[in-house]
């Protein structure tokens, strides 16, 4: 049986105000859900986007409950097989949640992660390092871009785009020329030590098959992760 979850507190009571939960459904008590066993999901307040923890088949099952249609992204635990016929899939992800609530290792170079105002600058840089990023400048999610530089030239990014009362990293690129130097290391942790010493908690998503990556967030403290699968709908 499906119960039904009206506002941001009675989802997030249903999950144990699970990170994932805090950071999905915002600053906003406009969110609906539904809790079916121990699956819930809820639809964001645009309703473009659905999320969901629990069981991924499940809460595919019950989305028709909270969109009607309108949703657009979903935002599932992983899900093992492939979705329902019907489901027109435009592209799928499969990415890891992970969040940390210590302050990372000290890493050479977090000295020189800054502030960045220079959107040109930010979006040549995603272009050449990260082009297939969804956060970009201009997107109203983003508080604050940091970044890291050589000289004149802009060769690490990151956006700040906590919401929730969870810190979030986003759109963490470096420049193919300056890999292998230690600087998104230097960017995220000097950008998950701010985070957690205001919110208490930092978190990223990462694809799963992205070894050094994850590697490297393991170091910095994000070892705690659940795994997703998101899907795009045509």
């Amino acid at each position: 049986m499906a119960e039904p979850l009206v506002g941001r507190d009675a989802v997030l009571a249903a999950v144990g105000a699970h990170p994932y939960a805090r950071l999905t459904t915002g600053d906003t008590d406009d969110v609906t859900g539904v809790r079916v066993g121990s699956t819930v999901v809820w639809v964001t307040r645009s309703g473009t986007a659905v999320c969901a923890l629990g069981d991924g088949a499940v809460a595919a099952s019950a989305i028709p409950l909270v969109a009607a249609g309108s949703a657009r992204w979903w935002h599932l635990p992983r899900m093992a097989g492939a979705l329902p016929a019907e489901v027109q899939v435009k592209f799928r992800d499969e990415w890891d949640f992970r969040w940390t609530s210590e302050p990372p290792p000290i890493r050479a170079g977090e000295e020189r992660a800054e502030p960045v105002e220079d959107d040109a600058a930010i979006s040549a840089l995603l272009d050449v390092a990260f082009p297939s990023t969804t956060t970009r400048p201009g997107d109203s999610r983003v508080r604050t871009w940091w970044g890291i530089r050589d000289g004149a030239d802009l060769v690490a990014c990151a956006a700040d785009r906590s919401r929730g009362g969870v810190g979030f990293l986003s759109g963490i690129a470096v420049h193919p020329s300056a890999r292998g130097r230690g600087l998104g290391a230097a960017l995220t942790a000097a950008l998950t030590r701010r985070l957690v010493a205001e919110l208490g908690i930092a978190a990223l998503g990462v694809m799963t098959d992205n070894v050094p990556a994850n590697t490297m967030y393991e170091a910095l403290g994000y070892t705690s992760s659940i795994p997703r699968t998101s899907v795009g709908l045509a």
